[in-house]
């Protein structure tokens, strides 16, 4: 027993004694590298192929031990080419990256990036909640259009990317001076995320199925959304004042304000949550420039 423990400690001994510090300066660059890089790509639908691309290396995995030969076969034909899918799968990531390193972006939100992350709190949620119904319903009966995207645990960075920053608490106020016909970003979406209208005029991906002739752009780019990510997508209609929910890949019309109060709720509220000691986990979010 004392032979293995000695043991032990001689072989850590002789790591260190051939560790470098430039070892050191090695581990702490790739580590950085593949943080930032982690950070930027995070903001975008990327972080759900990389998921995708995690589940087949465990499939390939399991494969390998219950030996099953075409598979594995078929596996390492994909891995071995896995630098240029990753390249072609991830090229608009990969520019992004580029510019922000050739715009000195990344230098400069160096700070931002290391800040600890900073839990939004369930009032500051329910009060934006709050804003945005009785922003429906008085846009509902004047029928203003409107296209409200909650976003939830899928980060939309590619979304906000397309509109202006905001980064302001929401008001009935401010959220229907944006949808205020003829206003310049009352045509796009509004994103509100960690429980503030953090961005509008934003461009949705419209969906590609077939949906009700009645339902116009508004409606179909709110499917679209609710098809790629988890966010919830509310919409007011402009022709019929209307209220309708998007969230995975379908569409609730007409619903009165006590039902989109139950659904925004019932989605970014626990229910098992206390008032002021538990904090909205889902929106847990690192501070942002």
């Amino acid at each position: 027993m004392l032979d293995t423990i000695t043991d032990f400690f001689n072989r850590i001994l002789s790591v260190f004694s051939t560790f470098r510090f430039s070892d050191f300066l090695d581990i702490v660059l790739v580590a950085v590298i593949i943080y930032i890089c982690v950070r930027i790509v995070r903001e975008t639908r990327a972080i759900q192929l990389i998921k995708g691309i995690l589940f087949l290396v465990c499939v390939y995995v399991i494969v390998r031990l219950l030996e099953m030969e075409a598979s594995t076969y078929m596996f390492e034909s994909i891995f071995s080419n896995i630098l240029l899918i990753i390249a072609v799968i991830f090229a608009p990531e990969l520019r992004s990256i580029l510019e922000s390193i050739g715009k000195g972006t990344t230098r400069k939100s160096l700070k931002a990036i290391i800040h600890p992350d900073v839990a939004v709190g369930l009032a500051a949620v329910e009060e934006g909640i709050e804003a945005v119904i009785k922003a429906c319903s008085n846009m509902s009966d004047s029928k203003v259009g409107a296209l409200i995207v909650f976003e939830n645990q899928t980060l939309l960075g590619n979304v906000i990317d397309s509109g202006t920053v905001i980064n302001a608490k929401p008001t009935r106020a401010l959220i229907e001076s944006i949808f205020f016909p003829k206003t310049p970003l009352h045509d796009g979406a509004m994103v509100i995320r960690d429980g503030k209208v953090y961005a509008a005029g934003c461009i949705l991906p419209l969906t590609k199925k077939d949906v009700i002739a009645s339902y116009g752009t508004r409606h179909r780019a709110a499917i679209g959304l609710s098809e790629e990510s988890d966010a919830v997508i509310v919409v007011v209609s402009e022709e019929t004042g209307a209220i309708s929910v998007a969230r995975g890949g379908t569409i609730t019309s007409d619903i009165s304000d006590g039902d989109l109060r139950d659904i925004l709720m019932n989605t970014f509220i626990p229910n098992d949550s206390s008032a002021g000691d538990k904090m909205f986990s889902k929106l847990v979010r690192r501070k942002k420039k």
